[in-house]
């Protein structure tokens, strides 16, 4: 009896380097697209530096389409002797719409409420698409994917894995998510 190799179920996470909306404390949705401040390259830097130590080690990194999830990534990639890249639009943050580049202590409450930003993204949709990819590359890559993210990427897995989600997943903090009940209760959807 031949017996097919585990399936490894927990996602390794990167959350991106700080862009000049996060260090001065304003909302940055999937729908703004800014790339790194300075200093978000040296966290990606150190990021790497913390991943490259990591057993089994990153065999492949998948990123959304922003830029600043992407220039982490490369900058972890070189760092760790260029592992193939893949492009995942539907890991980009949630949409802010009109919430972009309000303070972060002004929409907190608004998102706590579960409100939806006027011209954004409902939470289940973000939610569910967020699922749906994680699905995608958890059957795609099952090796030791490391997904390079938003931290509200991070909160949706953190809601998937049934972990308790940190407080703050600070930018090039790294993360690790079981999502083996998301690859049970959804299998055979895409």
């Amino acid at each position: 009896m031949t017996h097919a190799p585990e399936q490894r179920t927990t996602l390794r996470f990167v959350r991106h380097g700080a862009t000049a909306a996060n260090l001065l404390g304003l909302r940055c949705g999937g729908d703004l697209d800014l790339e790194l401040a300075d200093c978000g390259r040296s966290q990606a830097e150190e990021a790497a530096q913390r991943i490259a130590g990591l057993c089994p080690p990153v065999g492949i990194i998948v990123t959304s389409d922003l830029k600043r999830t992407r220039e982490t990534a490369q900058i972890i990639a070189r760092a760790l002797g260029k592992p193939a890249i893949v492009v995942e639009p539907e890991f980009a943050e949630r949409s802010l719409g009109e919430w972009n580049l309000h303070p972060i202590d002004e929409t907190q409450s608004w998102l706590d409420q579960g409100l939806t930003p006027p011209g954004g993204e409902s939470r289940e949709t973000f939610a569910e698409r967020i699922a749906r990819a994680a699905r995608r590359v958890m059957a795609q890559f099952p090796g030791s994917p490391l997904l390079v993210g938003s931290k509200g990427v991070a909160r949706v897995l953190s809601e998937l894995s049934s972990q308790p989600a940190p407080a703050e997943l600070d930018n090039a903090a790294l993360a690790e998510y079981d999502l083996e009940g998301l690859a049970v209760s959804e299998r055979g959807l895409s």
